[in-house]
């Protein structure tokens, strides 16, 4: 069942369908219920919009290791370690390591 934040989501992202943030959003809102299958595609459309959004890697590889796709998880974890490399981001390529590491 939709929550009430995932509605007030989808309608302002049916105002800017562009919207990385509110994509982000949208795709948190989905593991929430537990659509995981659906929060992964979300992610994908975070990252399509917008590659360097490093915290998308990092949720999208929790919602595949959630849905049992852990190989899956772990290219996006090497995609978004790299990523944070690239952009100087320590912290999230740090936690992204540590999670790898923990699989």
């Amino acid at each position: 069942m939709p929550t009430a934040r995932y509605e007030q989501v989808k309608a302002l992202l049916a105002r800017e369908p562009n919207d990385v943030f509110l994509n982000y959003g949208l795709a948190m809102e989905l593991v929430k219920s537990g659509r995981l299958d659906e929060a992964v595609e979300q992610f994908s459309r975070v990252l399509q919009l917008d590659p360097d959004y490093v915290a998308a890697y990092f949720q999208k590889s929790k919602a595949l290791v959630q849905a049992g796709r852990r190989d899956e998880a772990r290219d996006t974890l090497n995609l978004g370690i790299e990523r944070a490399r690239v952009r100087g981001d320590r912290h999230a390529m740090q936690e992204m390591q540590e999670f790898l590491a923990a699989m």
